[in-house]
């Protein structure tokens, strides 16, 4: 697992702070209870909260319009979402991580505090969905072509900080590198990656395991 530099030790070990954000009666009772079954996870008001779990709804087609509400939140937030199709969207609009509503379990305890750390997180399965798998041998062919490969150790450093939702200048200031050359790199990564999106090259990344939780 990377952690963020910026926490200290402290606050990885202490309990999460989570904030409930559903307007759903129902789903906030079953996230309240599973939350405290699993401990170490604190249900704070949002002013308060380090993570935010944050409810879609299950009107599907009110989800594309409200996931606009993420980019809006001054904390990371998980996103729960209904539907499979809702997944890149939501990432895209600003999520650290996703969940399909009938998917929430006590694994949402290990992506809060990813998320609290820094990371973006996804179930394997749904990563999958989103970047069908590449040929076995497009990992290990020439860098020529869509999707053919290894990054570079600044290439991986790059696509980490993707995860993280940073822009191409953001990316520059913190590789201490020019705009122009973050952008090349993070074209590099998308071709390599056979990405023609960000959130493409993200989840492809985490599917080969070159962003690590």
């Amino acid at each position: 697992m990377t952690r963020n530099p910026q926490l200290s030790l402290g606050s990885v070990t202490d309990p999460i702070k989570v904030a409930l954000l559903t307007d759903d009666p129902l789903m906030r009772a079953g996230l309240s209870s599973l939350l405290a079954q699993l401990g170490s996870i604190h249900v704070v008001e949002r002013d308060a909260a380090e993570v935010a779990l944050w409810d879609a709804g299950v009107d599907s087609d009110k989800t594309l319009t409200r996931l606009g509400e993420i980019r809006n939140l001054p904390m990371p937030a998980v996103a729960v979402v209904g539907d499979q199709a809702h997944v890149a969207p939501a990432l895209a609009a600003g999520a650290r991580g996703v969940v399909l509503r009938d998917q929430v379990g006590p694994g949402i305890h290990a992506a809060l505090a990813a998320v609290r750390s820094g990371l973006t997180v996804m179930d394997a399965a749904l990563a999958e969905s989103l970047v069908p798998a590449q040929p076995a041998k497009a990992a290990t062919t020439t860098t020529n072509g869509k999707g053919r490969g290894e990054l570079t150790e600044r290439e991986r450093q790059v696509v980490q900080l993707l995860s993280e939702g940073l822009s191409n200048k953001l990316i520059a200031d913190r590789l201490g590198i020019s705009d122009h050359t973050a952008k090349f790199h993070v074209n590099g990564v998308m071709m390599k990656l056979g990405a023609s999106t960000r959130t493409e090259a993200v989840v492809e990344a985490m599917r080969r395991g070159l962003i690590r939780l």
